[in-house]
């Protein structure tokens, strides 16, 4: 199975770059299943229906969120009532919404996506390792014996060493596991040990001629400053699309090949080839290795 994973999404800019871009990478890639991160789509700060709507009708079959799930406050009245809508498993026992959901692939295939939301210099929520480990345990992988195809678990935090840390915890357990919330995408695309494939941070799909997608003026000021100033504004530029994309081995579910993505805008480009290329890391080659 093939997944295509985008990182978060900023502002307009990154709006328009995904809905532009994520065409040519579907007819590209041909993956079974989309997920995007889209926690600051909504001028930089949370989603709305209106925009889950516009990503749905692009080709996504699933939005995860982050710490500014709340931003807007309509996501509390209406992501109950949106099954494609996710925010992090480890709120507290009551939060609206849900942090894990089945989904299915073009194919039929059994998707399972997983939220968590770390802990370290950030907001503090329920223990994400114990919510990882018991939904895991709800979201088996393995197809031919009655598990998921593709367990697809992102950890929106700070810290590189926690989104590592979780990556290991679930290695052999889930088809990937994806960092976002840092904006950056990291060069660490691998396959673990156990067969899970990793990748600290996906980056973000949003305007690079930034301070991690916001226009650089007001961020600038307030380091300078330290002093309260204006509203920061998502950078209006073109945006680079940036994310992963994984296919997996059809009976363990486990990853056979994960390769990073980035179409348009500042940063150098990586599209993956139909067989993989100079980008890819595949389960052969970390054997060998």
């Amino acid at each position: 199975m093939r997944l295509l994973y985008l990182g978060d999404v900023v502002g307009r800019s990154g709006r328009e770059g995904v809905v532009a871009h994520l065409p040519g990478l579907l007819k590209r890639l041909s993956p079974e299943f989309v997920v995007v991160n889209g926690e600051n789509a909504a001028g930089g700060f949370g989603i709305t229906a209106k925009i889950c709507e516009e990503l749905y009708a692009a080709g996504v079959g699933c939005v995860v969120t982050g710490n500014h799930v709340w931003d807007q406050k309509e996501t509390l009245a209406y992501i109950d009532g949106d099954p494609r809508l996710l925010r992090p498993m480890n709120f507290p026992a009551g939060t609206p919404g849900r942090g894990a959901a089945e989904f299915r692939g073009r194919n039929g295939e059994r998707v399972a996506v997983l939220q968590v939301m770390g802990r370290l210099f950030m907001e503090t929520l329920d223990d994400p390792f114990t919510a990882v480990e018991e939904a895991l345990a709800r979201h088996p992988l393995g197809p031919m014996g009655g598990g998921y195809d593709f367990v697809l678990l992102d950890v929106h935090a700070e810290a590189t060493s926690e989104k590592m840390a979780l990556g290991h915890l679930a290695d052999g357990r889930a088809s990937l596991v994806c960092g976002t919330h840092t904006h950056v995408p990291t060069s660490d695309h691998q396959i673990l040990p156990g067969g899970t494939a990793y990748m600290t941070d996906a980056g973000m799909c949003g305007d690079y001629d930034s301070v991690i997608g916001m226009d650089k003026a007001e961020p600038l000021r307030r380091f300078r400053r330290k002093t309260p100033g204006g509203r920061f504004e998502p950078a209006s530029g073109e945006a680079t699309v940036c994310g992963v994309f994984v296919e997996t081995e059809p009976r363990s579910g486990l990853a056979r090949r994960i390769e990073p993505v980035r179409v348009g805008g500042r940063l150098s480009q990586a599209v993956p080839g139909a067989a993989g290329g100079d980008t890819a890391v595949d389960a052969g080659r970390t054997a060998a290795e």
